[in-house]
């Protein structure tokens, strides 16, 4: 399936769930600090496992920085 992934197209195994958008960026689902978005909604950390993406979802992962 075909995501959109940070403004980028991406290819995900169906079905495509934000856990597997975060590995498809290296990510850990467990890491703090990280968020997802999906069509413009905050998808809460509990549903990143079961949470089925559409074909052309628009996904936007975010990541806290540290820094001053």
């Amino acid at each position: 399936m075909t995501i959109l992934l940070n403004g980028r197209t991406c290819e995900l195994p169906a079905p495509g769930t934000p856990a597997g958008a975060l590995a498809e960026l290296g990510l850990d689902p467990g890491a703090r600090g990280v968020a997802v978005a999906v069509d413009g909604e905050v998808v809460p950390r509990a549903e990143w496992e079961s949470l089925a993406l559409s074909e052309g979802a628009r996904v936007e992962v975010l990541t806290a920085m540290q820094g001053g």
